[in-house]
């Protein structure tokens, strides 16, 4: 006797109706159909249409269903052969009415297995079959008692029906069923006693499976449907329908359907066909996003700190642009900890560049003192640069990418792909919790955004300018006309680049506060506390991931970003130099030189009061002594450098020309003896006092040069040493020589 196994799914599995290895033809090699006979009704029921349809195509010259006449109960009977069928039908009557079969090596005689019983039942039928069969069960019970009592049966059912409908007993049966009639009661009884089962209470109504849909239309009047309706152009359904009516209207069709009977087809076509609708009207990211069925992963099986996911976020509101001074969006990069759901590093960045997310990730590490192990991150330009990622070109000349530097391997994400990212779910609640509380929030798109900002919104506008003074702490007076009133306020906060960082430091506090998505016993903040630290050197780090710019050693030492940056070791060198910054930290800057030998660090200068005696503090005054003395420091460090390559004859000599030079220039004539090399050596062992005696003192221009001149010289006599005592307890004397 023949056996039918069951298997695993190997080639194909009915119950999802989805073929799996081969195609439909493949598929029916494993079935024999060709002795397996089905009805008219069957056929009609797969197939979608009415019984008469299917007669009158046995006398169509194009039909190539083979049927055969069976004598049966009340006349002839169509049978049709199962093989002459249609091949996507024949499966599907495999599926509906021997789902419980599984396929082997051998070919399935299929006409040996009796088909199901069962109907395809939808859920409301089988609740109202079911209350049916309860109903007449508990009215057979009833009758029982009350013949009992005497009562007849005719009493006995018009007083149970009687109370059924009142709805006050057995209320659920009545909330299924209704109100019913005596006759209802008799005719539910009589099929119970034929046969047992409660199936044969449901209503006789020919059900189709989800893929067909009984409608007036035909295949003309739905392909001109649905070539409209599937348009990428997104046509509404009532626009399309109008446009089908029309369509038909100018090619002389008869019987054009209601608008009723267009739409309900289209509400059952997208309810069925969804992934059909949506990639014809919205494209395959829609498909992917709406659709298709994502993959749900598991996090519990990471580790805080082991993966870091990476991205950008425009800003939703305005922050002051550091190079041109004026209001901009700019955008949001932020590493965020895959398991624990924390922001841990963070920077703003006007434009997509490498030093900013390297910044980001710099403060990632810190904060978290560890170094992933991997960055998920999205596929920008910025993300896959060989600033991070290293080039074959580059490692020749001995660089080589941060990742690689750190030993972190970075994954990036399918692209157009939001579903891979974790942190999206992150940026929006960032969006609705922090960006829509700051005064220069603009929304988040043209269609979205607030009542100020749209035109003749005199009132919001009004509302919103004292909300910004009220904000920077600017009284302004009221306007008693609300058209006078300025929607720009004179002190319109905006925030710099620096103060959205803290204000987005103090978020984050709040936001760390809250229960760990992954972990709804913990919160944010203690999961960010199980890392194991790794004692990050923070110097180390910065030399790895600063950004270089060549500039050129002036004066003032380095011009980077409308600021100096001086350092000792600049000082008298000019020249280009490589400098490498950190925008995370301004403060400083370190120096090399172009072939890379690391020259100094160099800090930021800071302006000095333009009268720090007279109105600035002790601050003020202190700082500006000390450059005072700073730059005192630097001229007797070149002089001190200059006397080593020149004898001190020379050096008298080259003061004596310069003294002749400048008295030339006031047009004053001062005796100047020429002093021979030998006499020179002589007077070095002569008294000063002779020396000085023996010459005329020069014109001196400041105060300090005098004294300087005196303390190599001497006095020539007591208005000089008076003027020396003066000049000694003096405030330009404090500040330039007293330490």
């Amino acid at each position: 006797m023949f056996k039918i196994t069951h298997f695993p799914q190997t080639d194909f599995q009915f119950n999802n109706f989805r073929v799996i290895d081969g195609s439909m033809k493949d598929m029916l090699k494993k079935f024999n159909t060709k002795e397996t006979w089905i009805d008219v009704e069957t056929l009609a029921n797969l197939k979608g249409v009415s019984k008469r349809a299917i007669r009158l195509s046995f006398n169509s010259k194009n039909s190539n269903y083979e049927a055969k006449i069976e004598n049966g109960k009340g006349g002839h009977l169509y049978k049709i052969r199962l093989s002459s069928i249609e091949e996507d039908l024949q499966i599907k009557y495999i599926h509906e009415y021997y789902d419980t079969l599984a396929t082997t090596n051998n070919i399935v005689a299929l006409h040996e297995f009796k088909p199901k019983a069962e109907k395809i039942i939808s859920f409301k039928q089988r609740e109202l079959a079911l209350a049916k069969y309860d109903l007449v069960k508990i009215w057979e019970n009833y009758r029982l008692e009350q013949k009992q009592k005497g009562i007849s049966k005719k009493i006995a059912d018009r007083e149970f029906l009687t109370t059924y409908n009142t709805g006050l007993l057995y209320s659920k049966i009545f909330n299924v069923l209704g109100n019913i009639s005596i006759g209802a009661l008799y005719r539910w009884k009589m099929l119970l006693d034929k046969n047992p089962d409660w199936t044969v209470l449901v209503g006789n109504y020919n059900y189709t499976s989800n893929g067909c849909y009984r409608t007036s239309l035909n295949e003309n009047e739905i392909k001109i449907f649905l070539n409209i309706l599937l348009s990428p152009n997104k046509f509404s359904i009532g626009r399309a329908i109008s446009l089908t009516q029309y369509i038909l209207k100018e090619k002389n069709a008869e019987n054009i359907p209601t608008e009723v009977t267009f739409r309900r087809y289209a509400k059952w076509y997208k309810a069925n066909n969804l992934d059909k609708w949506t990639l014809a009207r919205d494209g395959m990211k829609a498909l992917k996003d709406k659709v298709e069925p994502y993959i749900v992963r598991d996090v519990s099986m990471l580790e805080v700190g082991q993966v870091l996911i990476a991205d950008g976020h425009t800003l939703n509101f305005q922050v002051i642009n550091p190079f041109t001074g004026k209001p901009s969006r700019a955008t949001l990069i932020g590493f965020l900890d895959w398991k624990s759901g924390g922001l841990v590093g963070y920077d703003i960045m006007l434009e997509e560049n490498t030093q900013n997310i390297a910044n980001a990730l710099r403060n990632a590490i810190l904060n978290m003192d560890k170094i992933p192990e991997y960055v998920y991150q999205d596929n920008g330009r910025a993300f896959k640069s060989k600033f991070f990622n290293g080039d074959s070109k580059f490692e020749e000349l001995g660089f080589t990418g941060v990742y690689q530097k750190l030993g972190i391997t970075p994954v990036y994400a399918t692209p157009y792909n939001a579903r891979a990212k974790v942190i999206e779910r992150f940026f929006l609640d960032f969006q609705e919790s922090f960006e829509k509380l700051m005064p220069s929030y603009i929304g988040t798109s043209i269609d979205n955004k607030p009542a100020y900002m749209n035109r003749n919104e005199k009132l919001h506008k009004q509302i919103h300018a004292q909300y910004l003074c009220l904000f920077a702490g600017v009284k302004r007076a009221r306007s008693s006309k609300a058209a006078d009133f300025s929607p720009l306020p004179a002190s319109r906060f905006i925030p710099t680049i620096e103060q959205a960082l803290i204000l987005i430091k103090e978020w984050l506090k709040f936001k760390h506060s809250q229960p760990c998505p992954n972990n709804r016993n913990k919160t944010i903040e203690q999961m960010l506390a199980t890392i194991q630290k790794q004692n990050i050197d923070e110097s180390q780090l910065d030399d790895l991931m600063m950004d270089t710019v060549v500039k050129h050693i002036g004066r003032n030492g380095i011009r980077f970003l409308k600021a100096d940056y001086f350092n000792d070791a600049l000082y008298g060198i000019r020249g280009k130099c490589v400098v490498k910054y950190n925008l995370n930290d301004l403060s400083y800057i370190k120096i090399y030189s172009m072939k890379g030998e690391f020259l100094c660090r160099a800090d930021r200068v800071t302006a000095t009061h333009p009268l720090a005696h007279l109105l600035g503090d002790v601050k003020d005054i202190e700082d500006y002594k000390q450059k005072i003395r700073k730059q005192k420091q630097l001229q007797n460090k070149t002089i001190k450098a200059v006397k080593e390559h020149f004898s001190l004859e020379d050096i008298d000599l080259i003061k004596s020309k310069l003294i002749e030079a400048e008295i030339s220039k006031e047009e004053l004539i001062i005796e100047q003896p020429v002093i021979e090399k030998q006499e020179v050596k002589k007077e070095k062992t002569k008294q000063p006092e002779n020396y000085v005696q023996n010459r005329k003192r020069p014109i001196f221009k400041d105060n300090y040069e005098r004294y300087e001149w005196h303390m190599k010289n001497g006095c020539i006599g007591n208005e000089d040493r008076q003027w020396l005592s003066e000049y000694i307890r003096s405030e330009e004397f404090k500040i330039i020589y007293e330490k």
